[in-house]
């Protein structure tokens, strides 16, 4: 494992927005760019609450295997 951050979002919003937020909050923290959400992705992420992102989601090269996000907590 190269990094592990948690990012939290008490915002009134909704699921998918603040999952975007953390994601890009995540990778501006990490100095990438915002990977592209591919079907694969959205099935896993459905799926698990979980998804990994591998080079075909990046447009630019990254220099690890995959980006791994999973939600650990959510507000009910």
């Amino acid at each position: 494992m190269l990094c592990d951050l948690t990012v939290s979002d008490c915002e009134n919003d909704t699921r998918t927005h603040k999952v975007l937020r953390a994601l890009e909050k995540a990778c501006n923290e990490m100095d990438l760019s915002v990977p592209v959400w591919l079907d694969i992705n959205i099935a896993d992420f459905k799926r698990n609450a979980k998804c990994r992102f591998s080079q075909d989601s990046f447009m630019e090269p990254v220099e690890f295997d995959y980006l791994e996000m999973q939600v650990i907590e959510e507000d009910f």
